[in-house]
């Protein structure tokens, strides 16, 4: 089974996250931003993967801990979870539209951590969200997962249709990526024999 639980507390948040790969979309979010629980959901949803998140952050500061945080233990239960990525595709990549928005993400679970972050939100916030958070919860995710991402922005004027499709794109190249091909039986995808 490729699930995998992370526990994290710090002095600015406390957090226990649950994945499960090869789960149903299902998901129990509560970070403390309303957001972002929002943005996980569809996260869930989309790529299949349940995920179980519950943080409590130093919201009275602002909601940056938490995102980076949160992104810091995904990207641990994704590495994780996905142990010497023996069958996986290794690959995904999704064109996902959101309305007038469409949002290219593209993927390679190759060890090798790398963002390219290319979204051109208009607005600076959404409600009381910082819309740059999103870039540093990409960025903590990739770290920790050893996961190439490129995430760019073709088409799009609202600001929550942006970032709701970089999600939702997301999640859905990643799941590609991290189904099991039953082609490739134990073989790692790599000339390496090692990812």
């Amino acid at each position: 089974m490729r699930v995998a639980e992370i526990i994290r507390k710090t002095k600015e948040t406390d957090i226990k996250l649950k994945i499960d790969l090869d789960g149903k979309g299902n998901s129990n979010i509560d970070s403390g931003c309303g957001f972002l629980d929002h943005m996980l959901t569809l996260f869930a949803k989309h790529g299949r993967f349940d995920l179980d998140v519950f943080c409590k952050g130093d919201i009275e500061v602002d909601y940056h801990h938490t995102v980076e945080d949160i992104g810091i233990c995904l990207g641990q239960a994704f590495k994780k979870a996905l142990g010497d990525k023996k069958g996986i595709n290794r690959y995904g990549d999704t064109a996902l539209p959101m309305d007038e928005s469409l949002i290219l993400s593209a993927v390679d679970v190759s060890g090798r951590s790398f963002l390219a972050y290319n979204l051109n939100p208009k607005a600076k916030r959404v409600g009381n969200f910082d819309v740059e958070l999103v870039e540093e919860f990409f960025i903590a995710f990739t770290s920790n997962a050893g996961i190439n991402l490129h995430v760019v922005q073709l088409a799009g004027k609202n600001t929550h249709h942006i970032l709701e499709g970089a999600f939702k794109s997301v999640a859905r190249s990643l799941k590609t990526a991290v189904s099991i091909n039953k082609d490739l039986g134990d073989e790692i995808p790599s000339t390496k024999g090692v990812l």
